[in-house]
């Protein structure tokens, strides 16, 4: 086993905060910090967004086991309501796939930084590559909240890799769950969950089904169609059904509606901040339900210029959001227009799952910009008579450049 081990800085004080996960990346770092780092306590903080109730659990047992003073914060409904469902109403995607585990960075990172306070600690250390953008999202939040912290990062200090890790924990007595035959990586929140590592990084490899827990394979879904009926108030979803609910729990009962019918598996090739291309794997059953939804409703509601000029601030939204630039004002900017928007994104929308696919089936607003009336081809109160000269001169300029070409003979 070897690996990179060039000294560590000495730390300003005896305290640092870990943020927490239980997984392979931040458990080796509590026995580092401190024989490598020199901290006489470390504190372990956990946040819960979403991820499952057993490895919440699981982190709060291996803390216990290495002497950790841990914490684990509830964040669920915070998360949901102030992070998943501004997502939401962006129409938050990056590449392709509903953004989850960059919009749980920002999040976790405060929390811990929270508990730093508390426990009157400046330092922090995170378990992220030097590879991947969850380091920028953490570092910038902690940043932001602590001017004058100090952050290590082991992984990325000292160019470890995976197989590395896991023979150091294993020498360490540092409990894991990897092995060098099974060395999936797992991101779990309320709004999605990742999947990555081993063979899964290859672009050609066929991920096999046991990576998949929040959902059922196409054929494997039932075979009845359900039907569900998003509600929304303002842009965001209130109900499903009919029945009222909480954001948090809202999301995870749709989580497993849509989940039992196939619905969510997205496999992208993502493109990092760093430059990096790599191969990604998601489940986000209620994003994908949700963002459908949502975006029907904007298309009954909002004007042809509202919704172009929209896409263009959605797009840049989601770019600050990828990066974790959360509390970035032109971030705050941008949802100024976005919140306005949304005032009447009032109404409900009907969806039928089956199969692997969500398909919007009916519509309706109090302000919908829609009027049978008018668009009906069986009434005259539209005037068709007038359309006449609209018709005659559209694209008026465009006609006369083919007329000159036609005279000049070329373009």
């Amino acid at each position: 086993m070897s690996a990179n081990t060039s000294s560590s800085p000495k730390p300003k004080g005896k305290k640092v905060v870990l943020v927490y996960s239980g997984g392979l990346d931040t458990s080796i770092c509590i026995p580092m910090m401190r024989e490598d780092y020199g901290y006489e306590e470390v504190i372990t903080v956990t946040v819960d967004v979403g991820q499952p109730q057993a490895d919440i659990d699981q982190a709060a047992e291996k803390a216990a086991a290495m002497k950790t003073k841990h914490y684990t914060v509830d964040a669920k409904e915070e998360f949901a309501r102030d992070y998943c469902f501004s997502a939401l109403k962006a129409n938050g995607d990056y590449q392709g796939y509903p953004m989850s585990t960059s919009i749980a960075r920002p999040i976790i990172a405060a929390k811990a930084a929270e508990i730093a306070i508390r426990e009157g600690a400046k330092a922090f250390a995170h378990g992220c590559t030097g590879k991947g953008n969850d380091q920028f999202r953490i570092e910038y939040t902690l940043r932001s909240m602590i001017p004058d912290c100090e952050i290590h990062a082991p992984i990325r200090e000292r160019n470890l890799t995976r197989t590395w890790e896991i023979e150091y924990a294993q020498k360490k007595g540092v409990p894991i769950q990897q092995s060098l035959t099974k060395i999936w990586s797992i991101d779990e929140n309320l709004w999605g969950r990742s999947i990555e590592g081993g063979r899964l990084e290859e672009p050609n490899f066929a991920p096999p089904e046991e990576i998949f827990q929040w959902t059922k394979s196409s054929e494997a879904a039932k075979s009845e169609k359900t039907t569900l009926i998003v509600s929304f108030v303002e842009g965001l979803p209130v109900a499903i059904n009919g029945e009222k609910m909480s954001p948090a729990k809202l999301v995870m009962n749709l989580n497993a509606i849509a989940g039992e019918n196939g619905i969510g598996r997205i496999d992208v090739m993502e493109d990092r901040m760093l430059g990096l291309k790599v191969r990604e794997n998601y489940e986000c059953p209620a994003a994908t339900v949700l963002l459908k939804a949502h975006g029907a409703l904007e298309a009954l509601v909002l004007t042809r210029d509202e919704l172009r000029f929209k896409k263009l601030i959605d797009l840049e939204w989601s770019r600050m959001a990828y990066e974790g630039l959360w509390f970035d004002p032109l971030k705050a900017d941008l949802e100024a227009f976005i919140n306005k928007t949304q005032e009447r994104l009032t109404g409900d929308v009907r969806m039928v799952l089956h199969k692997g696919a969500v398909t919007v089936t009916g519509r309706e607003s109090q302000w919908a910009l829609y009027s049978e009336d008018l668009a009906s081809f069986d009434t005259t109160t539209f005037d068709q008579r007038e359309s006449t000269g609209w018709v005659k001169n559209f694209g008026l300029q465009s006609r006369m450049y083919q007329s000159l070409v036609a005279k000049h003979g070329k373009k």
